[in-house]
């Protein structure tokens, strides 16, 4: 892709008003590189047309695939070409109604997990929606909570647990966010400083400080979870402080903490700048865990729907663009400039290759090491919401399900995918396993009672 030969590289910005200096605006910029995408719209319009006249000619799942794997998936659609007007279909599949509002504002914090929110910006994800979109770095987490409530942005970069915790008025004032996608899945580590080379058991852990980015996130609760299984109760046995995603490794080589549970890449920062080591990625805890969500104020898609479609289809399509390894490279260039995430280039290919340096003499090969999937999963929600139940966040019982599903909207998010083109799973709950142990969703109950250590 020519477009992201050089523009990206900030040493060679120029002082015109665009990050590669050659267009008058970035917003120019922006409509100028959505025309030079592979995955583009009109790509992704053609799967959607073709994708509807198949499944109408052959409602059956089983027989539709029967038919493909037959004939071969490219010989099945030229076929259907020459029956049916694809062409025309497609123009009228391209005139979709306009967003109600167009001008929005997005915040995101600066970590890989929102790179699907970030890229989306530079790489014309949001202007190919006709979406103005201006992309807001924030301070923390808290601040990305208050500037959601005080509805200061349209939607922001969450941390999965933020919105559920939000709506029940956990750590703040109720208020209602809707999961419209998840961003990331995978891509956190436990990383532990260089002093701590011998110390590969949790278990000799106790009385040692860790950072964590927010109180409700997945790092807080995969850490507390990971720490009870080697027997240590993470209130009493360690001690957890909350920092911003940025502070972690400054504070790390300080030696006011002892480890941390972040996010990349200051997992991999804390490795290049020889302060710490990789103790375990967390998908060696929970392989394919959410981490990051794209969160839209409640009633949003009801007050603009056509906005909110838009959105939805912008962020779905960067996040599978994002899923493919070979388009990482080009990727890493969008997002590593000072006003997005601010990180050396190798710094980002170590972690988005999963190529990489562990700190301890390693060179390791985890292609899964971060990976995006935009599906809410409404079992991943129930998960969460035992462990915030286990550790005391939440203080009341609840019906998990109907949380679940007021807030990850799983059954939208499959209906907007299919018609996308993207795949989506049949169902909105999965088991999970979690270190071994699965999590039944249809039992949570039962799941949170099953731990020995536990607040509740």
């Amino acid at each position: 892709m020519s477009g992201f030969d050089n523009p990206f590289d900030p040493h060679t910005r120029l002082a015109k008003g665009c990050s590669c200096g050659k267009h008058s605006s970035q917003t120019e910029h922006e409509k100028a590189i959505a025309t030079d995408q592979p995955q583009g719209e009109e790509a992704v319009i053609n799967r959607v047309v073709e994708s509807a006249v198949m499944r109408a000619l052959f409602p059956h799942d089983e027989t539709r695939r029967n038919f493909l794997r037959a004939v071969g998936a490219g010989t099945a659609f030229a076929a259907l070409s020459t029956l049916f007007p694809l062409s025309a279909a497609t123009a009228l599949a391209a005139d979709k109604a306009p967003p109600e509002k167009t001008d929005l504002k997005i915040g995101f914090i600066p970590i890989t997990c929102a790179t699907p929110i970030i890229m989306a910006g530079p790489m014309g994800f949001y202007a190919r929606e006709g979406l103005n979109v201006s992309l807001i770095k924030t301070a923390g987490w808290a601040v990305v909570r208050d500037k959601v409530m005080n509805k200061e942005y349209d939607a922001s970069h969450m941390l999965s647990p933020m919105p559920l915790a939000m709506s029940l008025g956990l750590g703040s004032q109720p208020q209602g966010v809707d999961v419209a996608a998840i961003e990331n899945i995978n891509g956190q580590a436990i990383t532990l400083h260089l002093k701590h080379k011998d110390k590969r058991d949790p278990k000799q852990w106790k009385g040692m400080k860790f950072g964590i980015p927010f109180d409700y996130s997945i790092h807080n609760l995969l850490l507390r979870y990971y720490v009870a299984e080697y027997g240590l109760d993470p209130d009493k046995d360690i001690e957890i402080r909350v920092l911003p995603p940025p502070d972690l490794v400054a504070n790390l080589r300080a030696g006011n903490i002892d480890g941390f549970l972040g996010p990349e890449p200051f997992n991999q920062r804390a490795v290049y700048e020889e302060v710490g080591f990789i103790h375990i990625l967390s998908r060696d805890i929970w392989n394919g865990h959410p981490c990051c969500a794209f969160g839209v104020q409640e009633g949003f898609y009801k007050q603009y729907p056509n906005t909110y479609g838009a959105m939805f289809r912008a962020i779905a399509s960067a996040t599978e663009y994002a899923h493919k390894a070979e388009n990482r490279a080009d990727i890493i260039k969008a997002i590593a400039p000072a006003n997005y995430l601010n990180q050396p280039i190798p710094v980002l290919e170590q972690v988005m290759s999963g190529r990489f340096a562990d700190g301890l003499g390693n060179v390791r090969n985890v292609p899964d090491r971060v990976d995006f999937d935009p599906f809410p999963w409404n079992s991943m929600a129930v998960w969460i919401l035992t462990q915030l139940k286990r550790w005391g966040y939440l203080k009341t019982d609840v019906d998990y399900k109907k949380v679940a599903e007021d807030v990850f909207r799983a059954t939208d998010a499959r209906k907007r995918m299919a018609e996308m083109g993207f795949k989506a799973p049949d169902s909105n709950y999965t088991k999970h396993t979690i270190m071994g142990k699965v999590f039944d969703p249809a039992k949570p109950d039962e799941y949170l009672k099953s731990f020995a250590i536990r607040k509740s």
